[in-house]
């Protein structure tokens, strides 16, 4: 895997790669996210894929341009930095505020990609929740107390977070105009029109994927992606919150591959 850098317009944008000439997995993460949360599964999926996780522009290392980070911008940011890498009909998998980038993205653009997979994604649900609110708190604040216990609940478990996550969150947060780019994001988000429009528009075949004791976007909310996407198959993960990449790496990569591995109809 190398960790690297590209630039779209004139921002750097930091990527992890496992570089090779496999096909193609981009996977965006979620609100407050980076690329190094999905570290274990560009491990795993990585013997058969090649698979691209970027820093999303407003996320970790990548710049932070003091911008509206609506939903349109983000599409756009896709779309630009899969043809600045020049990689064709990647897979794309969004997770959570990624889920909805995606989900737009495939609306607009089904042709630059292969197959779509959603994982607890946003973009239906309006009001907030709970552990919403802890991680939306600890995200302004980033005390280690607070984000171990936003983690914590994000996770619907008793088990402690790693300090590893605890500190990339907190590393992350503190970076010059992080914040105003997370408020950017959740307001733009939250104010935008609710993704039912865009949902019939996604022919590309889908795969939804939901932590059954998800405390951030819960699960309930899934009817509403399966009963307006016209190509999807639903799976639910037990005893697993709203990061099932984060945590059941390899049964989360086992059903990625089998739905990748499936003939398209």
């Amino acid at each position: 895997m190398i960790d690297t850098t590209t630039k779209l317009n004139d921002h750097t944008v930091r990527y992890l790669d496992s570089n090779s000439n496999k096909q193609p997995v981009i996977l965006l993460h979620g609100l407050g996210g980076c690329s190094d949360k999905w570290k274990s599964v560009i491990d795993i999926l990585s013997a058969s894929y090649r698979v691209i996780a970027p820093d999303i522009i407003g996320y970790g290392q990548s710049d932070k341009p003091v911008v509206n980070y609506t939903p349109t911008y983000m599409v756009s940011f896709v779309k630009k930095f899969i043809t600045t890498i020049d990689i064709e009909n990647p897979h794309i998998v969004g997770a959570s505020l990624g889920g909805q980038v995606a989900v737009q993205f495939a609306a607009r653009y089904k042709q630059y990609m292969s197959k779509l997979v959603l994982v607890s994604p946003a973009g239906i649900m309006k009001r907030s929740t709970p552990a919403l609110d802890q991680y939306i708190m600890a995200a302004l604040y980033p005390r280690e107390s607070s984000v171990s216990h936003a983690l914590q609940l994000m996770e619907g478990s008793e088990r402690q977070p790693s300090k590893t996550l605890i500190q990339l969150f907190m590393t992350n947060m503190k970076r010059p105009n992080a914040k105003m780019a997370f408020m950017s994001s959740l307001l733009c988000f939250k104010n935008s029109n609710t993704i039912h429009r865009h949902l019939k528009k996604v022919t590309t075949p889908t795969l939804l994927v939901w932590g059954a004791d998800d405390p951030i976007i819960p699960v309930s909310y899934a009817g509403k992606f399966t009963s307006a996407l016209p190509n999807c198959t639903f799976t639910t993960i037990s005893n697993c919150g709203h990061t099932p990449y984060v945590q059941h790496p390899e049964l989360f990569c086992k059903i990625l591959s089998d739905f990748f591995a499936t003939q398209k109809h």
